[in-house]
């Protein structure tokens, strides 16, 4: 069950609904903080811990092996025709697509 609030014309409607459901929310559902100098001072001087992948117990070795890679076959390069009537022309007789 998940209960939520709503703006509603009279006031705030309170709504329990069972799951699943679907919830949305506006752009009013966060208030940001404006940093302040002092903060940014403290942030500046502040440590920042590090932990290695061993330290948090995960495993990082590889999940997939490559067994085999083969490049695309070159192509050759393409033309570039005047005209319809020579495209046309070349479509007929060195490609035999028409």
């Amino acid at each position: 069950m998940i209960a939520t609030k709503r703006e509603v014309e009279g006031g705030v409607e309170t709504l329990r609904l069972l799951l699943p459901a679907v919830v949305t929310a506006d752009l009013r559902l966060n208030t940001p903080r404006f940093v302040t100098l002092p903060n940014t001072l403290k942030a500046k001087r502040k440590q920042i811990e590090g932990t290695t992948p061993g330290e948090l117990g995960v495993d990082v070795t590889p999940q997939l092996t490559t067994l085999r890679y083969e490049p695309p076959a070159k192509r050759k390069g393409g033309t570039i025709v005047g005209s319809v009537a020579e495209l046309v022309q070349k479509l007929r007789d060195e490609a035999k697509v028409l």
